[in-house]
């Protein structure tokens, strides 16, 4: 029974996101076996990691004239899952939380709502761009003829058809981790369906509801690809490590991309001052730009909650003025613009000056701007959703904003400074004027959330310093923002329009930012069609070399202009990967020492229940931040301290991605050893609204209740697992001492510290007459009455909380460059980054902290 009852728990547990696949003559065979009694267990060997060798064993006569070729080959379609510790699975899963997704039958206020929500988190970048395409664009190419501007009009077409809708919208949409876009969400989705994290202690399951299928698939070309490529990344270091360094890469250039749309978008706008009072000069365009950005990260923390609610009719506005005022153009000057949608055009547009025109690619790029930020800020809208907000609303008008300018670019004797506000009609230009500015806050206001996201996904995978993240918003996780990281933003982009002043040099370095995230997006989304959704292989080489090449040509254009103000953004993204790749190789190194000094099972087994010292009354809380084994820092507590305190757990806190965990599923438990040695594991875990900061006395009252109830639940599902067990052939020696839980592991009903226990009167209720010694059911009571009540001497005694604060270094004999990254750079990083655990209102009389040299 206990065999079938832990065959049934790993039933349960199996995830989806890893299948196993067979040939078409095994299905019906599988099939029979699933529905006998072997089913369970085979499939509960999944869930546990298992590797279907029973099944393999019995299918040797069949396959006994197979060659060595063949029966490697039959062997890679069988894909078993990994070993993953339940509890720590569990430390992620709130049954009693709300869903992130609800779904709901179509309502028409949610779905304007929706819509408006959209525009205002997604779309602000990209509806921004043709303030200053044409502008930097005519800056390196000046317009001589009507085929310049087509050319250059039909080059900026085919760009928004080709980048922002088929590759983003249509393609990259669907790479997102559920709902989480962004270079960050890409490399977890593949490190989740391979081994190729080299982030420490990431080993995530996929939610509950990833949990309860088991999908069979018939072997295909396009499977046995996906295997080979998973194989050839699981067995090459290097290519971990080549895809670690291009997610931190890609992740320094979107956060460069985001301090320098602020700059490039309010300094355009604000550059429509000049065409409107043409007497103003430059020097006031970047006062007022600067004014405006000072005002907007101010707000920043309100904008993404209290204010928000008004950018999205805002943005609306802004798009129907775009396509209002296109419209408005081509019939005052003519509809000669729509030829640029013959691609000839382009043709012609290299031909008459091929040097002149590669440099204006750079600025052709301008008007995807904003593609990765409608990828990274798509949070848990749906894909569909945006997708036809893109093509709806989005597109139409940014096309006949293009057209628009085009037409009067044609109609114009000489080319105007500012064509996007010197295009707009005289009795409209103050609205939009101002309306323009409006838009360009709320396009820096995109950029911004879209970073906060990243760097929140970028620490949550151990790749970026620790930072407080604060949540505007009980309904919408995606609502953050990071006080530190707004404030850097701030003073990095006031440093860009102090230095470059112009929005030509600050669009070369626009163009370089946008690039690098593009090219890493493309390598990813490649990868995870190979890897994750097997795709023809002609569908990916044709995505591949399409995008890749055009990306590659664009990117040369842009480094043609690092002396005119790429450099600067260059500098500043390689401190940002600097700043990654420490804290990265830091944190990694640290976690892995952590590993290896762990205390094991046997020398716990070896010391005892006493564990080789004294057991005081009382309760010590060790924080750590591994979830499995007994962290090193306990070995030094049992030689250092004269005794230890008769009840042990080990606390691990958690974030789980929901606004609130209810009380009673705060803390989750599990016995460390055996019932004797009354040690525990606990995962305490917070909502992304929780109150982290709560007092001790209510942290241990909570752990406590939860503590007691672990054991009642746990002693009820021994008793039960007991009476099943009355049967069994196979009884323990002393069935009074020994029990064998559903999980296979081995309790021991002796408590050697109840030993010399006597509860009170008033603590333990007197056994009544009519129970017998022989009552199975009368041990489970007694013992369970007993350690309530020594866990209820143990609170009343006090708890000790026992924290580990090390200290990490490099060892003596290491190289130079590690011992300056560990020693000065990483421990720089670590002394200032929040601390993992939380902070606690703890008397210095309850605090036991200690600092520990870990040689690494």
């Amino acid at each position: 029974m206990a065999a079938e009852s832990s065959a049934a728990a790993g039933m349960r547990k199996a995830p989806s996101m890893e299948w196993r696949w067979v040939s078409a003559g095994e299905e019906e065979d599988d099939e029979l076996e699933g529905r006998g009694a072997g089913g369970p267990a085979a499939v509960g060997a999944a869930g546990r990691g298992g590797s279907f060798e029973s099944e393999s064993e019995e299918d040797n006569g069949e396959y006994e004239d197979e060659d060595e070729e063949q029966r490697e080959a039959r062997q890679r379609l069988i894909r078993t899952v990994p070993t993953v510790d339940w509890f720590d699975v569990e430390g992620n899963e709130v049954s009693g939380a709300q869903p992130l997704e609800d779904p709901e039958e179509f309502d028409f206020g949610r779905t304007v709502f929706l819509a408006l929500q959209t525009l205002a988190v997604v779309f602000g970048d990209i509806g921004i761009s043709p303030l200053y395409t044409f502008d930097v664009m005519f800056n390196k190419y000046p317009i001589l003829e009507e085929e310049d501007v087509l050319g250059a009009l039909s080059l900026v077409l085919y760009t928004l058809i080709l980048m922002p809708l088929v590759k983003y919208v249509l393609v990259v949409l669907w790479a997102n981790d559920d709902g989480e876009g962004g270079i960050f969400a890409m490399y977890s989705l593949i490190c989740r369906n391979a081994k190729v994290s080299l982030i420490p202690n990431q080993v995530q399951a996929p939610p509950e509801k990833r949990m309860s299928s088991f999908r069979l698939k018939l072997p295909t070309d396009e499977l046995e690809r996906s295997i080979k490529v998973k194989e050839k990344l699981e067995s090459s270091l290097m290519m971990k490590k080549l895809l670690l360094g291009l997610v931190l890469f890609g992740t320094a250039m979107f956060i460069s991309n985001g301090v320098i749309t602020p700059a490039m978008s309010v300094l355009s706008a604000v550059s429509g001052l000049k065409v409107g009072i043409p007497k103003a000069s430059q020097d006031v365009v970047v006062m007022i730009s600067i004014a405006l950005l000072i005002v907007l990260y101010s707000l920043q923390r309100y904008a993404t909650s209290k204010i928000g609610f008004i950018v999205g009719p805002c943005l609306l506005i802004w798009f129907c003025c775009l396509g209002g005022i296109g419209i408005c153009n081509l019939s005052r000057y003519g509809s000669g613009a729509f030829k640029a949608f013959n691609p000839l055009y382009i043709f012609y547009y290299f031909g008459r000056n091929p040097f002149q025109a590669w440099l204006s690619l750079a600025g052709c790029l301008l008007c995807a701007t904003g593609s990765e930020a409608i990828f990274s800020n798509l949070c848990h809208f749906p894909v569909r959703f945006v997708q036809f907000m893109f093509v709806l609303l989005v597109l139409p008008c940014l096309v006949l904003a293009y057209l628009g300018q085009a037409a009067f670019l044609i109609a114009s004797e000489k080319t105007p400074e500012h064509i996007f506000f010197a295009s707009i009609p005289g009795n409209a230009f103050w609205p939009v004027f101002l309306l323009a500015n409006l838009a360009a806050l709320i396009a820096s206001r995109t950029m911004t959330i879209a970073i906060f996201q990243c760097l929140k996904q970028s620490i949550s995978l151990g790749c970026f310093p620790r930072l407080k993240i604060v949540h505007t918003s009980r309904k919408f996780m995606a609502k953050i923002y990071i006080p530190v990281v707004n404030w850097f933003l701030l003073a990095s982009c006031l440093g860009f329009i102090l230095l470059f002043r112009s929005t030509s040099d600050v669009g070369n370095a626009y163009a370089i930012a946008e690039l690098g995230v593009m090219i890493m997006a493309t390598v990813y989304v490649t990868l995870i069609m190979l890897l994750i959704w097997e795709t023809n292989i002609i569908k990916v080489i044709s995505f591949l070399i399409t995008f890749l090449s055009l990306e590659l040509i664009f990117f040369s254009s842009a480094l043609s202009s690092v002396g005119d103000g790429g450099w600067a953004l260059l500098v500043f993204a390689s401190g940002l990967v600097m700043i990654m790749f420490i804290w990265n190789y830091g944190t990694k190194l640290k976690y892995d020492s952590e590993l290896k000094q762990k205390l094991s099972r046997d020398l716990m087994r070896k010391l005892g229940p006493n564990l080789g010292t004294m057991r005081a009354p009382g309760l010590g809380l060790v924080y750590s931040e591994i979830v499995t084994g007994v962290p090193a820092i306990f070995g030094h507590f049992l030689t250092a301290l004269p005794a230890i305190h008769s009840i042990i757990v080990f606390v691990c806190v958690r974030n789980v991605p929901v606004p609130a965990v209810p009380q009673s599923e705060r803390f989750l438990f599990q016995r460390v050893c055996t019932r004797g040695y009354h040690m525990f594991r606990c995962i305490a875990r917070y909502g992304y609204k929780d109150k982290k900061q709560e007092h001790h006395n209510t942290f241990e009252r909570l752990l406590i209740e939860g503590l007691e109830k672990f054991i009642q639940r746990e002693a009820v599902e021994l008793s039960l697992q007991s009476e099943d067990d009355v049967d069994s052939d196979e009884e323990p020696s002393t069935p009074g001492q020994i029990i064998t839980a559903p999980n296979g592991s081995m309790y021991s009903l002796d408590a050697p510290l109840l030993v010399d226990f006597t509860p009170s009167v008033d603590t333990i209720p007197e056994t009544p007459s009519c129970s017998t010694p022989q009552d199975p059911g009368l041990d489970y009571t007694q013992n369970l009455e007993l350690e309530l009540a020594f866990i209820k001497q143990a609170k009343e005694s006090g708890a000790v909380y026992l924290i580990d604060n090390p200290i990490v270094k490099a060892r003596k004999d290491s190289w130079f460059f590690k011992k300056l990254i560990i020693n000065y750079f990483f421990a720089f990083l670590r002394n200032n980054c929040r601390r993992a655990i939380v902070s606690m209102s703890i008397p210095h009389s309850n605090l036991l902290q200690v600092r520990l040299t870990s040689y690494v």
